[in-house]
């Protein structure tokens, strides 16, 4: 049968060219379909726009850099102690409504200086090493400005590209009790150089020594008339200024975890020796508007 077949075709010509172009079509036919399903496999395999879109808009997970070397300790020195004692009875009821008051009214009283942005930093969240450290304010320093609150300011808002130069404190206080802020408590101010506090600093470039300022807050004091020298005193500070430190002190305490026992001096932590600030402070002054405050029970 198929040698008759054969035959036929061989016989006519118009019939084997329709045989041919048939078996063609068949074959492209065949070969659009394959074409069709590899695409639909390939574009089912392949990641959509959204998805795509979604890739890109991703967060890159950080990695935080390897901790280092340990960090070295500061020297030893003698560990702080307060001259702030517990005060849990109400001795001075007066006092203490008169203070909630102010406490009430402190936002509003406070002024806003800015300074140049090279005498204070953020707060590190690592140190040198690459150890990870706790920036939250933690202590307080109090200091005193030596001269005028007008000095101070000045000193702030120069600028300074020597690192030995640049100073700065959270805020300060004048003698007729005006509370001035010159740095958020976010910020790193550069109150106390080479310190620490009861066995603790934080090591920022591991080329100086460490300092308490990346956990620290610092409030200043103005210095009375006869204070502006060397001497080791002078006339002490005014009742409004103790009124206000207390203020702002209480509002700190309430916002961090601060407690009375780290309410320190730039004498105590500076590791150089060199400073003595404040000097001729009444710690009964504060220690009476803390307690009504609530502050020290």
């Amino acid at each position: 049968m198929l040698s008759s077949l054969l035959q036929r075709l061989r016989a006519n010509p118009l019939a084997v060219g329709l045989l041919s172009g048939g078996a063609i079509l068949a074959l492209g036919g065949l070969g659009w379909l394959a074409r069709d399903l590899t695409a639909s496999s390939e574009a089912a395999s392949r990641p959509s726009l959204l998805q795509l879109l979604e890739q890109v808009t991703q967060p890159t997970p950080s990695r935080e850099p390897p901790a280092g070397r340990p960090a070295p300790m500061p020297p030893p020195r003698p560990a702080w102690v307060s001259p702030l004692g517990r005060q849990c009875v109400d001795l001075q009821p007066r006092l203490r409504l008169r203070l909630e008051g102010e406490l009430a009214e402190l936002p509003v009283r406070r002024r806003r200086l800015q300074i140049d942005p090279s005498n204070y930093g953020v707060r590190f969240e690592r140190d040198a090493f690459g150890h990870p450290i706790d920036p939250t304010p933690q202590m307080v320093v109090l200091h005193e400005t030596v001269y005028g609150i007008g000095s101070a300011l000045r000193t702030f808002q120069t600028p300074h590209p020597r690192d030995e130069d640049q100073v700065s404190y959270h805020t300060l206080i004048g003698l007729d009790g005006q509370v001035i802020d010159v740095l958020d408590p976010s910020q790193r101010a550069f109150g106390a150089g080479n310190s620490a506090f009861n066995g603790r600093w934080v090591v920022t470039n591991s080329k100086v020594g460490g300092s308490i300022n990346n956990f620290a807050l610092h409030i200043a004091l103005e210095t009375p008339l006869d204070g502006e020298d060397n001497d080791p005193g002078h006339s002490g500070y005014s009742s409004k200024q103790y009124d206000a430190l207390a203020l702002v002190l209480s509002d700190w305490m309430r916002r961090f975890p601060i407690p009375a026992a780290h309410i320190t001096t730039h004498r105590h932590v500076d590791l150089g020796g060199e400073r003595a600030d404040p000097r001729s402070f009444n710690w009964v002054a504060l220690q009476s508007r803390l307690g009504a405050l609530g502050q020290l029970c």
